[in-house]
């Protein structure tokens, strides 16, 4: 009882303050915030976050909220580290920015001067291929498209090149924006065929250490045996859960570095300051410049101020007019963490956003909060709006998912016997499959390059199974297995749309 009269007069406090500050909104950052964000990662299912502002060269706020892990009270503090994902992105665009500026490539320079081996589906796509293209996502593929063959799985760098010319591109070559990974895994190679420094190397010896970025780690297999790290958290069945940490090494130039908040502030801090530490130019300003240069229209994006207009992307940022300032920011999500780094460069203001549960959109709500504060705008508790959207898109989901499960709990019977599907199945993307009986009457499916999980089969009736993966990330799905004359051809296999929205098409071979 005493929890919840706390609570309830934290929350009168909180909107008087939020009232007051619709009249003066640069109180909010100093007086308010913290109480925003500690209500935020409540309501949000939060274990653990870092927020850091930026102003004019300082670091203006710097602050770690609740624990590293699920059950456990060790806290998280300005140095413990997150995964920050695609936020790598803008690591490896500067690096290849850089050595522009120093003359030893161009941006236009094709793909296949530094990586002979590299195609496309469409050879003439694959022989005009530049560093540009990759960088901003124009190579024809669809977005997340490839990944659930790429991602987390155990190929090597360039294995997923070579498959790269098996994927069938989902749009022209140039002819739309779409968010590809394993582009960047092909940019950060050509650092390697330029200095003979592999991508984490060069990350490393030209941007983490002149940075002073002592904690900062380039590659995911590292993160496990950092002392002060986090754990991922996703929930699974309702529940907050604690996760495996996810192995993309394989594709490291587009999101396994992970990073502490005091880390990234001078990261931003640097950006900022058109690429100087003190008197020491450690970025090229014109290396900068050239990752906010627009390249491709994303979309058309509408703010929950109702403001509409174009989201725009450079190389390894997203660009945005918001309020009459430009924007600069990107996202980074691998299992089990969201973050952002936003730049609005005209006001000097950075702002890292940190968090190590990936079933949160805190790192967007409270990136706009900022900036509107900042900006002196109404105050629109963005984070309440977010969640409002979030749990009906999450009731929705559970509605469909319950409605499979009674299906499953019917009983009913496939069209054929069950070994009928048992067996091996290729797809020419992503490789083999199987297929092997399971428990209570159940089949069980397993993937080549994901060694380590396992798809659990309850059937539906006909030839339709209900299919939930041993990592919650791929999520649940039905699976159609297409039969002829009573002889199993292939089956659909589709994961989360997160991963990839791309189905594959698995055809028995035995």
């Amino acid at each position: 009882m005493k929890k919840i009269t706390s609570l309830f007069f934290a929350c009168i406090l909180f909107a008087s303050i939020v009232n007051a500050q619709n009249i003066d909104r640069s109180r909010f950052i100093k007086d308010s915030l913290q109480l925003y964000i500690n209500r935020a990662l409540t309501n949000w299912r939060i274990p653990g976050a870092a927020v850091c502002i930026v102003k004019d060269g300082k670091v203006v706020l710097m602050r770690a909220y609740g624990v590293k892990e699920l059950g456990l009270n060790d806290k998280v503090d300005e140095n413990t580290l997150f995964m920050i994902g695609s936020n790598t992105k803008a690591f490896t665009a500067t690096a290849l920015c850089m050595l522009q500026a120093q003359g030893k490539l161009s941006l236009d320079d094709k793909i296949t001067k530094y990586i002979p081996s590299f195609k496309l589906d469409n050879k003439e796509a694959g022989d005009m291929t530049t560093i540009r293209d990759l960088l901003c996502h124009r190579i024809g593929f669809g977005t997340f498209q490839g990944d659930f063959t790429f991602y987390n799985t155990n190929l090597t760098r360039d294995q997923i090149i070579a498959k790269m010319a098996l994927v069938k591109a989902a749009y022209p070559f140039r002819a739309k924006w779409g968010y590809t990974n394993s582009a960047y895994l092909t940019a950060g190679q050509v650092i390697l065929a330029v200095t003979g420094h592999t991508w984490e190397s060069y990350i490393r010896d030209y941007i983490f250490a002149p940075l002073g970025m002592g904690n900062t780690l380039a590659l995911t297999r590292d993160f496990p045996h950092a002392i002060n790290r986090t754990a991922p958290h996703t929930i699974v069945d309702g529940r907050l859960t604690a996760i495996p940490y996810n192995q993309i090494d394989g594709l490291a130039p587009a999101g396994s570095i992970g990073s502490s908040v005091n880390d990234m502030s001078k990261w931003v801090i640097a950006l900022l300051n058109d690429g100087k530490v003190g008197f020491n130019q450690v970025i090229s300003s014109a290396a900068i410049e050239a990752t906010r240069q627009p390249q491709d229209v994303v979309a058309s994006v509408k703010h929950l101020n109702g403001d509409e207009n174009y989201e725009l992307y450079g190389l390894g940022w997203f660009l945005q007019d918001y309020e009459n300032h430009r924007i600069v920011m990107h996202d980074g999500g691998v299992n089990g963490y969201v973050t952002s780094v936003t730049l609005v460069p005209k006001e000097h203001l950075g702002i890292i956003i940190l968090t190590n549960t990936d079933q949160n959109e805190l790192y967007e709500a409270l990136r706009w909060e900022i900036m509107d504060a900042y900006f002196k705008l109404p105050y629109r508790d963005y984070s309440d709006q977010y969640l409002q959207k979030y749990k009906e898109e999450e009731d929705q989901k559970e509605a469909i998912d319950r409605k499979l499960k009674d299906s499953v709990a019917m009983l009913r019977q496939p069209q054929l016997p069950l070994s009928a599907y048992v067996g091996n199945y290729t797809n020419e993307l992503y490789g083999n499959m199987t297929v092997t009986p399971g428990e209570n009457n159940e089949l069980s499916m397993r993937f080549e390059h994901h060694p380590t999980m396992y798809a659990r089969m309850q059937s539906l009736g006909g030839n339709r199974f209900y299919v939930t993966f041993s990592d919650p990330e791929m999520g649940k799905a039905v699976f159609p297995f297409t039969v002829q004359n009573g002889r199993v051809l292939s089956v659909r296999v589709k994961v989360d749309d997160e991963l990839e929205r791309t189905p594959y098409q698995f055809k028995k071979v035995q």
